[in-house]
């Protein structure tokens, strides 16, 4: 029901205020929880801490007295409180003293400074008795009040409770103890205590996960069922052969992921995998690999790669690994002279390439294949849902392989992915050397100034990664130009190069190659190089201003000089003094294991930051929580696969009918 529904009785001032909030319907309004609750417990004057958070009542013993200091202010009085006086100074509220006088009583919630002191939050001339023993906090914008959403919420809850529909399954309801709907949106915004609120969250995220994971089976079994593809028939004895011409073993993990692909490619649906591991895993092989069977089954390959410098990167490796081949393998980006675009794309069109590598350049409507059946695309949460359709449209239903160098646990593959099957490689290769992370409490690497120099004496380059392209008032931190300035007067007589993201294509492709033939030892650069770089000579790194960069995209940087055999070096800079920043980034001293990084990283952040919200589809959970909520997960996941194959029963209908309006409703207002 629509906010401004007559039946609901609202003013126009609150309907106004909730759209401000993003809120135009019941459904949503019942679905915007408390951020947090807060907790009146007064305790004895004894147990008071410096700096915690307190609770009295008590008496006004004497006048108050207000300060100006320009537009702030301050006030000051006695507070007497079982044989205490406590002194109370709070900001801003210069109408206090025409409220509260000798005598009067007061509530006060603040900060305890430590001798009898304390700074007030928040006061009232109530008594503790007659206060909520917990209090719902919800985000709110300017013009909004706390008192707005409460009386809002109590307002629209009382008009359509009875009408909440129960839709999980009463099975699952009885099995797991859950709270009816309704009384969980009671709970949750009108909590008695914090009992209340433990179990309607425990409802209500059962309810979150259950209806994702009907979402995604309903997904999958409408794909199945719509979607079929020729087989793809593979000369296994050549891709066998390609696979013993190449100068190493294939680790357990990446044999693993090709039989994935392989039976994928073999089966009568069409393929959409994520593979994913960690730097330096070898999927750029398993996808070399699956796009030689592609071709030997009849049908043209494509893989996407997110820059110009990566593109080509990619058709040196699969030229190099594929060399006792006959396969035609091209690249497209826009630095090609046009010439050579244009016999590529006439060459693609005509079917003699057979493997084409490219940029967003493969999705421009010129670009036709003469008969595309596989596509894999590098760094997939770098291109959107979009253009991942267009190219797929391009060929008679694709096979279409992700790759993800941000390894997310098993457990969670399947939630963050959860229309995709997903292939992890967790073994590295033979003979790969972590490098070694030295955190600097400082935003300087004076310290190591010798160590780094040293490495420059041994022939060896570095990478200086900064947050900023230029000096930025409002954003403090080392910026590429004026960093790129200094080191080409310290690090004399090496050459210093500069890469960020605001240079033309020509000009990164040109720094790049010149970093890539020594030509330039110190690289100053955005995190531009975080990927597509692999220059096995770089074995040193210093990140400015680390506290900036999220634990994933840091290692991913750090993952740049660990490509060889030779031990690298990756020194993080900070001048915070935070102590959840400093052992933050210990973690990444502590661990080279990408999959123990992105987890600490999902704890922190959550999976929108890592993946790219807008493009990665991640789903978006009010309440569950994709770390420490595994257990519902689990459950969930199973109970609604077993609704969606039972759909027609009765007891799963209402839940999974319920699910289907709601994409529908969805997908009409996008």
């Amino acid at each position: 029901m629509n906010l401004d529904d007559k039946q609901l009785k609202l003013t126009p001032k609150r309907i106004e205020a909730m759209h401000s909030l993003g809120i135009y319907d019941t459904e949503a309004l019942l679905r915007y929880y408390p951020y947090r609750y807060d907790q009146l417990n007064a305790s004895p004057f004894d147990t008071w801490k410096v700096k915690e958070k307190v609770t009295f009542e008590g008496t006004v013993i004497s006048e108050v007295k207000l300060w100006r200091h320009g537009h702030l202010s301050s006030a000051r009085f006695d507070v007497s409180c079982r044989d205490h006086v406590i002194h109370v100074t709070i900001f801003n509220r210069p109408w206090i003293r025409n409220q509260l006088s000798i005598e009067h009583p007061v509530t006060i919630t603040g900060t305890y400074n430590g001798d009898g002191k304390v700074t007030a939050v928040t006061y009232d001339t109530k008594p503790l008795s007659e206060h909520n023993a917990v209090t719902p906090v919800y985000s709110t914008r300017s013009g909004v009040t706390q008192y707005t959403v409460h009386a809002v919420l109590q307002h629209v809850y009382e008009a359509v409770k009875n009408d909440i529909i129960d839709d999980i399954p009463e099975e699952y309801a009885h099995k797991y103890r859950l709270l009816r709907k309704s009384e969980s949106y009671r709970r949750i915004h009108f909590p008695e205590n914090m009992k209340d609120v433990e179990a309607a969250e425990r409802t209500l995220k059962y309810d979150e996960f259950l209806r994702f994971f009907t979402a995604v089976y309903l997904r999958r079994n409408s794909k199945e069922n719509s979607l079929s593809k020729q087989p793809r028939h593979i000369d296994m004895r050549k891709l066998q052969s390609a696979i013993s011409s190449l100068p190493y073993t294939l680790t357990e993990g990446q044999s693993n992921a090709l039989h994935d692909i392989l039976m994928d490619m073999k089966s009568t649906h069409p393929m959409y995998r994520l593979i994913q591991g960690d730097v330096g895993c070898g999927k750029t092989a398993v996808a070399a690999l699956s796009l030689y069977a592609c071709v030997l089954s009849g049908y043209q390959g494509a893989l996407l790669a997110p820059t110009e410098i990566l593109a080509r990167q990619h058709l040196a490796t699969l030229r190099s690994m594929l060399k006792d081949t006959d396969l035609t393998i091209e690249a497209l980006y826009s630095g090609l002279p046009q010439i050579e675009k244009e016999r590529i794309l006439k060459d693609t069109e005509s079917g003699k390439v057979d493997i084409l590598i490219g940029t967003h350049s493969i999705l421009q409507k010129q670009v036709c294949f003469h008969n595309l059946g596989f596509v894999a695309a590098d760094e997939q949460q770098r291109f959107g849902v979009d253009q991942r359709r267009i190219l797929k449209e391009k060929g008679e239903q694709v096979d279409f392989l992700l790759m993800s160098a941000t390894p997310i646990p098993r457990t969670l593959a399947s939630t963050i992915f959860g229309d995709m099957n997903t292939s992890t490689i967790d073994t590295l290769p033979e003979g790969r050397k972590d490098p070694e992370t030295i955190l600097i409490r400082e935003n300087s690497f004076r310290s190591v100034l010798s160590d780094v120099k040293e490495l420059l004496q041994e022939g060896r380059q570095l990478y200086v990664i900064c947050a900023a392209v230029e000096e930025n008032e409002d954003y403090k931190a080392r910026d590429v130009s004026k960093t790129a300035a200094v080191l080409s007067k310290l690090f004399t007589p090496y050459r210093v190069g500069v890469l960020h993201g605001q240079m033309k294509s020509e000009e990164k492709d040109s720094v790049m190659n010149e970093f890539y033939k020594n030509q330039i030892q110190v690289l100053v650069s955005t995190t531009v190089v975080e990927v597509g770089m692999n220059v096995v000579n770089a074995t040193g790194m210093i990140v400015y201003d680390a506290d900036r960069f999220g634990l994933s995209q840091l290692h991913q940087l750090r993952g740049r000089i660990q490509r060889g055999s030779v031990k690298g070096h990756c020194w993080l800079l900070t001048g915070s003094r935070d102590e959840h920043v400093l052992e933050r980034l210990n973690v990444l001293v502590n661990s080279n294991d990408g999959f123990e990084i992105s987890r600490e990283d999902l704890r922190l952040r959550g999976p929108g930051d890592i993946l790219g919200t807008r493009q990665s589809g991640v789903p978006y959970f009010i309440l569950g929580n994709l770390i420490t909520d595994t257990k519902i997960i689990d459950t969930a996941k199973k109970d609604a696969e077993y609704a969606v194959r039972n759909r027609n029963n009765p007891a799963y209908t209402v839940l999974v009918n319920s699910v289907i309006e709601e994409k529908k409703k969805h997908a009409a207002v996008q």
